[in-house]
């Protein structure tokens, strides 16, 4: 027999996935740089050429087993001290290999996480707006994730709402900044306090309550934005991190789980990840990648094209009367709808080959995200398209 919950989800496909396919069809119609596509946050800048010139050399010129091969449960040695050296380095937390643990991309670190603190029952919440894979990331692990309304006026956390649903079931609280969707860096106010709610709450219910920072945009933060690390704020966080967006290599699945080399159990924590792989089939992510980004883990993309993108678009949504909180990073922006129902918002703009995402599944009904990794030329184009869009059906 097949596992029903599995089945039911072909019912309830990913709308960013759906209308990715959507532009893709529409595209071969009309030609797909006449399609504006906002749905998906695949990242548009080349790679860094440092990273293909050190996987061509190292296809030149290594022995191909320790390329090919299996790498330790835990990834490879000299990629773990790597990346525990420049955590340390960047931020100041004494990080060894101990406390690293490579994962395939931001998504397996997750996974990992997840099992680390929670049991069939337990509860993980996180803030709206939120990666909607969130949701199954977490409940098809047997804990339950739980979704705190979001603050509006800034998408900083709503920490009245927070603290109604903070109860004793909770063992993590998930959060990601720079924050998809709507591109808000989570500031130094609201992680202190976050923190202290964390340690307050923990004391009185006499357990850890984890912290788990999705963090694959960090290094995609706009100029003159502060972008805290969230470990230094809080020992028990398990940082997630994916290489996808900062290399542009999303395709490549890599990334790390880093536990705060201050919290109680972390050289245990990520021996245990080893562990989990077994029962999740995860043995690794390729020896060959790991082994590439350990040697650019100082550089990125050339990301600036994002911010570009951000201006031209927050300055358009705003000229027509958008409400939109400024993005400090990623390259998402998330206004407010011209009308409350967001699905039939996107639904008419795609009349105007504007492919737009509504935030029902973000968890921020009534808005909109717009993932902004494309063309500059052609984010330029789509504004007339917009102007179109509102001109033609709200004014």
């Amino acid at each position: 027999m097949l596992v029903q919950k599995y089945k039911d989800m072909l019912s309830a496909k990913s709308v960013i996935r759906e209308l990715s396919e959507f532009a893709t069809a529409r595209g071969q119609e009309i030609g797909y740089e006449n399609v504006f596509d906002y749905s998906l946050g695949n990242p548009s800048v080349p790679v860094p050429q440092a990273f293909t010139d050190c996987m061509v050399q190292m296809l030149s010129e290594t022995e191909t087993n320790a390329l090919h091969g299996y790498s330790p449960s835990l990834g490879i040695t000299s990629v773990r001290e790597a990346v525990a050296a420049s955590l340390e380095r960047r931020f100041g937390l004494p990080y060894r290999k101990e406390h690293i643990f490579m994962a395939v991309g931001a998504a397996g670190a997750l996974a990992h996480a997840f099992r680390l603190v929670t049991e069939p029952g337990d509860e993980i919440l996180t803030f709206a707006p939120y990666f909607p894979e969130y949701g199954p990331y977490v409940n098809l692990t047997g804990a339950m994730l739980k979704v705190v309304p979001p603050d509006t006026g800034n998408f900083q956390i709503h920490f009245e709402k927070f603290e109604e649903m903070l109860t004793e079931k909770v063992m993590a609280v998930l959060i990601n900044t720079p924050n998809n969707p709507s591109g808000v860096v989570y500031s130094a106010e609201t992680l202190q306090r976050l923190a202290e709610t964390l340690r307050r709450k923990s004391r009185e219910y006499g357990h850890t309550i984890y912290l788990i920072s999705d963090e694959p945009y960090r290094e995609i933060v706009f100029e003159g934005v502060d972008a805290p690390c969230v470990s230094a704020f809080y020992d028990d966080t398990v940082m997630c991190y994916s290489f996808s967006k900062s290399l542009s290599v999303p395709g490549e699945r890599i990334g790390y789980v880093a536990v705060n080399p201050n919290c109680r159990d972390a050289e245990t924590m990520v021996n245990m990840c080893g562990q989990i792989s077994r029962g999740i089939g995860h043995n690794c992510p390729p020896s060959i990648i790991q082994l590439a980004v350990a040697k650019v883990l100082d550089k990125t993309a050339d990301l600036r094209v994002y911010e570009t993108n951000m201006k031209l678009l927050y300055g358009e949504l705003t000229k027509l009367g958008f409400t939109c909180v400024k993005p400090g990073g990623t390259f998402y922006i998330f206004p407010k709808a011209l009308e409350e129902d967001a699905k039939e918002f996107c639904r008419k703009a795609l009349k105007y080959d504007l492919v737009l995402v509504p935030g029902d599944t973000f968890g921020a009904p009534g808005y909109f995200r717009m993932a902004y990794c494309i063309d500059t030329e052609k984010v330029e184009r789509s504004l007339a398209a917009l102007r179109r869009f509102v001109e033609e059906n709200y004014l």
